[in-house]
């Protein structure tokens, strides 16, 4: 099935879709990357071409454009036939949503609508979609089930919640649509080689970034928003997956995409089933690198939840796909590759 499938990948040269991009490779996909760089860089296509290995690095393109000029996706889609697309390309920090929301607005559902119109112009209509459980926000109980309401606390999570709403609208209007969402949890870890890994421009806004650049000497110290939480320390609980399972859950979507027929838009939960403190991840990781994570504790940030976990059972019997990494696997994953990266992809980066 893979060998004559040609998958674009949006956001392509970002942490997930670097990983996304070698496990399709792996897989027999064709792939094509999309990304405007706007935090991402090159090199980090460079080192999926070299882990691939020549022959498969072959079956992989990358091109520089903005989902949000037509132009770009006109010249794209043009050119060749793709048989599906996952939807990576979109901005995804909380605080900096809550503090520029327009800039979400702008580039997550403007993209994303681009998209769309390009893929039905061009007669591509499989797509899996890259959701998030930020759509559930403080849901009333946890687990987190994917019939549960949409509550997005934060403008980032809003856009992600107006997305499937958008899907679920695209597909009910022209039933040759077939759409997975995949929510994710918080997506960590590396390639287990050192060479892939995340390297976000400018200061984390993410947990485990922050921490790493903290143990490699590029922050004095972690800030821990919130340690009033009514937790079992009182920092906020998260549901940690490793990026390679999230990368292995996209394979699984795409698999069902191209074999069940009347799938529709269906959600799925991607995450380990599990709540993990900060204060835990932060052990964890000491543990991992023999490196003490100095802490400043600061006040709770505007639209951050106190617990979030998923249920993922829905994904393990519907898509066959089970996370084979643990927290100590994600912990020294990433210390592999920042100690091997301790400046990130760019070397001389300051």
């Amino acid at each position: 099935m893979a060998s004559e499938k040609n998958i674009l990948v949006t956001g392509g040269a970002g942490f997930i879709g670097t990983h996304c991009a070698l496990q399709l490779l792996h897989g027999g996909f064709k792939v094509v990357l999309i990304d405007n760089l706007h935090n991402s860089v090159p090199e980090a296509v460079d080192r999926v071409k070299d882990l691939a290995g020549p022959e498969l690095a072959k079956k992989l393109e990358f091109h520089v454009g903005d989902l949000r000029n037509k132009d770009d996706l006109d010249k794209l889609f043009s050119s060749q036939k793709f048989d599906a697309v996952i939807h990576f390309g979109a901005l995804k920090a909380v605080a900096e949503s809550v503090q520029h929301p327009f800039r979400y607005f702008d580039n997550n559902l403007i993209g994303t609508i681009n998209l769309y119109q390009a893929m039905a112009k061009y007669n591509c209509k499989k797509l899996v979609f890259s959701s998030s459980a930020t759509i559930y926000g403080q849901p009333e109980k946890i687990p987190c089930v994917e019939d549960f309401p949409y509550g997005a606390m934060n403008p980032y999570g809003r856009t992600k919640q107006w997305c499937e709403e958008i899907a679920f609208d695209v597909q009910k209007a022209d039933p040759e649509w077939r759409i997975i969402l995949l929510r994710y949890f918080n997506p960590v870890g590396a390639h287990e080689s050192g060479k892939l890994g995340e390297d976000p421009k400018g200061i984390p806004n993410n947990l485990m970034p922050y921490i790493q650049q903290v143990a490699v000497g590029r922050h004095p110290e972690l800030n821990v928003y919130g340690q009033d939480y009514p937790t079992k320390d009182g920092s906020a609980v998260r549901d940690y997956i490793h990026v390679m399972d999230l990368a292995d859950g996209h394979i699984c979507a795409l698999k069902k995409l191209f074999t069940s027929e009347n799938i529709g838009c269906i959600a799925y939960n991607l995450g380990n089933g599990k709540g993990i403190s900060v204060l835990e991840m932060v052990a964890a990781f000491e543990k991992a690198s023999g490196k003490k994570i100095p802490i400043k504790f600061c006040p709770r940030r505007v639209g951050d939840a106190t617990a979030v976990y998923a249920a993922t059972d829905k994904a393990h019997k519907e898509l066959g796909w089970k996370p084979k990494y643990g927290i100590e696997d994600m912990c020294a994953h990433q210390w592999n590759w920042a100690k091997n990266n301790p400046m990130g992809y760019q070397t001389k980066r300051t």
